[in-house]
């Protein structure tokens, strides 16, 4: 094995790419093909999405949440 430090701007310390991979995930789930039902369906995930869960998410990326 091998130890190799990700560079700084690595997707792995990027919270929004977290997020938008969950995003990208639920959406596919959907399976919505309207644009409208799409753009509806994403704004329904998004207000899913709880305060606690954007804390953690920049907690696991290094970041301090207050």
């Amino acid at each position: 094995a091998e130890l190799r430090f990700l560079p700084l701007c690595s997707p792995d310390f990027n919270p929004i790419e977290q997020m938008f991979a969950k995003l990208k995930h639920w959406l596919r789930k959907a399976k919505e093909l309207d644009r409208e039902k799409l753009w509806g369906k994403a704004c329904d995930i998004l207000e899913s999405i709880k305060p606690d869960e954007c804390a953690n998410n920049l907690r696991h990326s290094g970041y301090i949440a207050t």
